[in-house]
């Protein structure tokens, strides 16, 4: 695979520039050793409940990240955590949050599915299969009813595109044209149900076509395919043409959640995908133009590894909620006057 990484032609006509990739690059390892390091810890029961990894997928957070501005608004499912450290929150608030931490992102009390981070607008991290679908559509039409410019990207995964509340939202935002780019997720396996297996419609991308919807099939595993999908997508939504649906074919190089034993699948199809790694082509572009050199490729593994010990050491010895806690947060003050009778 390292060989692969280095011998790839150089492109005199790449679309981007140095230090995009130098910035694919390095957002999209910590990605993958900030999961690599959740699975290490759940394993040692430092973290509880459910626990869902996006090692494999992480050129689809960073080409969104790449193509969308502040302002913008991100949803997806429970497979979180890679999201909000794409778009700039430290990883540390969210290992605090897996661990049940008062200083995690939502205050130790959504865990590894619930994941918010407002400033960066990242709206969750959400458990319920499908939910936020509909959700999605409501943030991007309160974006077009305030008349702010902000798209909003919800993300899925491929098992949520079976729900009916997706095709309620679809319905709804190509009607009102709403700024809004709904991503299928594909990494195969809903669980451990392969597409093939729950739908004649194997190709997702087609069901926006139901509805009119400008819909196409995206290689989820380079990070240029998917910086130029969506930045055609979100122009689309900023000017007030309405939602896209992309289907990014991606895969997840670990099971669907930790307690997943990946019956279902052989060893040799996840080493066919592992072959085409998304951060190995994007080193491999770096080193094919000469833009990175092997100190440079130590500093930012070095970089790398220094966060993510700090966002644990930062998540251990940070104090558990308070009991009072359970009661803050539950209800929202309204901004208008109202009387109960």
């Amino acid at each position: 695979m390292a060989k692969m990484a280095t011998e790839k032609k150089t492109n005199s006509k790449l679309k981007f520039t140095k230090q995009q990739y130098l910035n694919w690059y390095e957002s999209m390892l910590l990605m993958r050793k900030f999961e690599e390091k959740t699975g290490q810890v759940y394993v040692q029961q430092k973290i509880k409940g459910f626990c869902h990894l996006y090692i494999g997928q992480e050129a689809i957070v960073a080409g969104t990240v790449s193509a969308t501005k502040l302002g913008d608004k991100h949803i997806t499912a429970y497979r979180d955590h890679a999201h909000p450290i794409g778009l700039g929150l430290h990883p540390k608030y969210v290992m605090a949050e897996m661990y049940a931490k008062i200083t995690g992102c939502s205050k130790g009390k959504g865990g590894s599915m619930h994941i918010f981070s407002k400033e960066h607008g990242f709206v969750g991290g959400h458990g319920i299969v499908g939910g936020q679908v509909p959700l999605g559509a409501g943030i991007a039409f309160a974006e077009k009813y305030n008349g702010t410019d902000n798209v909003c990207v919800c993300s899925m995964g491929d098992g949520a595109v079976r729900q009916g509340a997706l095709h309620e939202a679809f319905n709804m935002a190509m009607t009102w044209k709403l700024p809004v780019v709904f991503i299928v997720e594909n990494n195969q396996y809903a669980m451990g149900t392969s597409v093939e297996r729950t739908s004649n419609v194997t190709e997702l991308w087609k069901l926006g076509l139901a509805y009119d919807m400008p819909s196409k099939p995206v290689d989820g595993l380079t990070v240029e395919a998917v910086h130029e999908a969506m930045e055609e997508a979100v122009d689309r939504a900023r000017r007030g043409d309405g939602p896209t649906f992309l289907e990014m074919k991606t895969y997840r190089y670990k099971g669907h959640s930790m307690s997943d034993a990946q019956t279902y699948r052989t060893k040799d199809e996840v080493k066919e995908y592992q072959e085409q790694d998304p951060i190995l082509k994007v080193l491999a572009t770096l080193n094919a133009n000469k833009w990175i050199t092997e100190a440079e490729i130590e500093a930012t593994e070095a970089r790398v590894k220094a966060l993510v010990d700090e966002s644990v050491k930062f998540a251990e010895e940070s104090p558990y909620p308070e009991v009072d806690e359970l009661y803050k947060d539950v209800y929202s003050e309204p901004n208008y006057p109202f009387i109960i009778e």
